[in-house]
């Protein structure tokens, strides 16, 4: 093991230093277009500077209002997602939505699957909190972006951040080719993407705290201050963490996290800028890997009416989880209104875990009624990530129209070393569902004698150009050249001094994916829009003839309705889509070897409004219809069906009124709904499904001041009894929460 740590460790040196000459490159090269303001001061006319200093006013505005901390709304005109400046959402050409820091403090989310089971047509396949899985249009997101830069996203090994560290989520429905490319782009997945935009430093003193209090002993605590270091302002600071620790529902499950995270700002120039942030994230649990079912025979399954409360697992169940990041980056305003950026982000992971859990069906037979196996799961894992983007955009004035232009470069690579047992992992003796004992499951010897090592490293040269034929009508066309390569080495320890290598390698060269929108202002407040994105997904798996899969090929065609009302106060959006995507891997029965799946089609359609309907009313809404099929695939697969866990309607509401009479000013009341249609899985042949649910939320809060607030939420109100996610006759089979309450006292100065 120790062998293979160190040529691990050799490899990711390497690849660090390699990216960091190019990042450190891409910068140079960013520095050189950058004009030099008294050159250009000099030059200019007085008619020209008076345009420029609008300009750039404007794009600061924007810059402004990406950020909304302090701001009470659902809704923001602005989003992060895009290349190049903050743009604002009617621009483009795909589905929207953004969690604002208002919706994110009513709502009480925490962690990033809290706030994403409250967004327009994602499902959450849920897990202990932190190791959820975040599934779009039928497939799971396994990037997160980070002001705009990714790193792996992965249920299994727990890596979701607090919320803490964010403004505010923006996420994009669909494939990011249109922004980050669909070969070996940052987010290559046709599902969609997430992008979390970090809390700023501030010019102006603040300190804020929260601390809640709820069901099942949850305690949470925030501190948060920050202000300038100098008297002009130059220099900026921000600096604070959050606790909290939170049992569950379902016995002996545990969850404990905490985070702390700092930035810093430096105006070099008035127009330049260079940020630092940084944050570490631990999270310790006592996890838990849901329930198994029972098998009725005939290829169908029943789940289990048991305890809410029933736990399945040991007592020496674990998992730990450590990540640190940092983000570094350099921007300049241009003097026309355009930007120049350079930006860096490293990802540290540590993720060691050993847990129990069902290994098979409950049995019905009278003699062995309750009867299950277990089995347990244990692996140390090290993950490094690197990602940089430098790019420059500016406006352009041709044929009387001004458009825009977009050029730029990144890259990403990421190493990741596993150690994995390779012998069975079932656990001796039998156990009894309704009379299960978590301290009788006897902790095995586990010894790591599997070593996964990958290292998918991408680069990528990227344009896009937003053509303005006429005000009304804004065409989107660009492209991307990418490079990929990826190796990955698993090395097995047999005993008596013998070891078995297997290695496999892939690589793109240069693959341009094209992609094309348009977005048409039919009014002042709606547009009118569609986009084609491509996707092209290298893939790592192999078959059991240890050959590669072919890369994963796919695209979507999406079309819609925007609207932006009451100045931005309000917005609202409509869209078609369909997605077509081939060849995805597919595990099988055997470790380490998988199938592609064929061809699946997804289509569908999603609304969404949000924001202010009138004076101190607040409003999130989003409804979503999905269809899921295979198109080409074995018989089982066509008889399955595609993203069966995806439900055909998705419903999601929460709302907010704060009184604007004399005699009840200060209390608002709030509340919010969650309907799911039934959805399935099937599993080893056998079919478990879930009818669907409805959950209804409720709060109450009051403003003491300007400076203190509390509110008490309650959850569930009605305690709805559901299986919030369905897996197989062994496990993934949760619960949701039962009837919950919180209590949050907030203070701000």
């Amino acid at each position: 093991m120790m062998g293979f740590a160190a040529t691990s460790s050799s490899r990711q040196r390497r690849h660090r230093l390699l990216s960091g000459t190019a990042l450190a490159g891409a910068t140079l090269a960013l520095a050189a277009l950058l004009p030099a303001p008294a050159a250009h001061a000099q030059q200019a006319g007085t008619e020209t500077v008076a345009l420029d200093t609008v300009q750039v006013q404007a794009e600061k505005q924007l810059q402004q209002e990406v950020i909304t901390e302090g701001v009470d709304s659902y809704t923001a005109d602005v989003t992060t997602i895009g290349v190049g400046s903050p743009t604002p959402v009617r621009e483009i050409p795909q589905s929207i939505s953004t969690v604002t820091n208002q919706r994110i403090q009513d709502q009480n989310f925490t962690q990033l699957e809290d706030a994403m089971r409250r967004t327009t047509g994602l499902v959450i396949l849920a897990n202990d909190q932190g190791r959820s899985s975040i599934f779009s249009r039928g497939f799971e997101i396994d990037t997160l972006l980070v002001n705009g830069l990714p790193a792996p996203l992965s249920s299994i090994l727990g890596t979701q951040p607090d919320l803490f560290i964010f403004d505010r989520l923006d996420v994009l429905k669909g494939p990011a080719g249109l922004f980050y490319g669909g070969a070996g782009g940052n987010n290559a997945g046709p599902g969609g993407i997430i992008n979390g935009t970090l809390k700023p430093a501030s010019e102006k003193y603040f300190f804020n705290t929260d601390v809640s209090y709820g069901s099942w002993d949850f305690v949470r605590a925030e501190v948060d201050a920050g202000g300038k270091l100098n008297e002009k302002g130059t220099v900026r600071a921000r600096v604070g963490g959050a606790y909290q620790d939170r049992d569950s529902f379902v016995n002996y499950n545990e969850n404990q996290v905490w985070v702390g995270y700092g930035t810093l700002d430096f105006d070099i120039t008035e127009e330049t800028t260079l940020s630092l942030y940084a944050w570490h994230q631990e999270r310790d649990m006592l996890p838990f890997n849901g329930l198994p079912a029972i098998n009725l025979g005939g290829g169908e399954g029943k789940l289990l009416n048991v305890p809410r409360s029933t736990f399945v697992g040991a007592l020496w169940n674990r998992f730990d989880n450590e990540t640190t990041d940092y983000v570094a980056e350099l921007k300049h305003d241009l003097s026309n209104g355009g930007e120049a950026k350079a930006s860096l982000r490293y990802s540290d992971r540590h993720i060691d875990y050993k847990y129990a859990y069902g290994g098979s069906a409950v049995s019905t037979a009278p003699a062995t009624l309750g009867n299950f196996s277990m089995q347990y799961t244990a692996a140390q894992v090290w993950e490094t990530s690197l990602s940089g983007d430098a790019h420059v955009s500016t406006p352009v004035t041709l044929f009387g129209q001004e458009h825009n232009l977009t050029v730029g470069t990144d890259f990403r690579a990421v190493e990741q070393t596993q150690y994995t047992p390779s012998a069975s992992t079932k656990l001796p003796g039998t156990y009894n569902i309704y009379a299960f004992n978590p301290y009788a499951v006897p902790e095995p010897n586990t010894i790591y004698n599997r070593e996964s090592a990958s290292d998918p490293t991408q680069y990528g040269l990227y344009a896009q150009a937003k053509i303005n034929p006429i005000d009304q009508i804004h065409l989107l066309l660009g492209g991307r050249f990418a490079w990929y390569d990826a190796s990955t080495i698993v090395t097995t320890a047999k005993g008596g001094g013998k070891v078995d290598v297997t290695d496999t390698n892939a690589e793109v060269e240069g693959r341009f994916v094209p992609y094309a929108g348009l977005v048409i202002d039919l009014t002042k407040e709606i547009s009118l829009y569609g986009s084609y994105t491509s996707t092209f997904v290298p893939q790592t798996e192999v078959n059991a003839a240890d050959q590669l899969l072919a890369p994963r090929t796919g695209y979507q065609y999406e079309g819609g309705l925007k609207g932006s009302f009451f100045d931005g106060a309000l917005n609202a959006s409509a869209a078609m889509y369909l997605i077509r995507d081939n060849n995805r891997a597919l595990a099988t029965d055997v470790a380490n070897v998988y199938v592609a799946s064929g061809e699946v089609q997804v289509s569908g359609w999603e609304a969404e409004i949000s924001g202010k309907l009138a004076p101190g009313w607040e409003i999130y809404a989003g409804y979503t219809y999905t269809e899921t099929e295979y198109l080409t695939a074995t018989a089982g697969q066509l008889k399955t069906g595609f993203s069966t866990y995806t439900p055909k309607h998705n419903y999601n509401l929460w709302t907010k009124y704060e009184f604007q009479d004399a005699t009840l000013k200060g209390w608002h009341v709030a509340g919010g709904v969650k309907i799911l249609s039934s959805f399935y899985t099937r599993s080893s042949g056998v079919t478990l499904t879930e009818d669907g649910y409805t959950v209804v939320d409720a709060q109450i809060g009051y403003k003491f001041n300007e400076n203190w607030k509390a509110t008490f939420t309650a959850t569930n109100i009605f305690d709805e009894v559901y299986y919030t996610r369905v897996g197989s006759t062994s496990l993934f089979n949760f619960y949701g929460e039962p009837s919950a309450y919180l209590l949050k006292v907030s203070a701000t100065y």
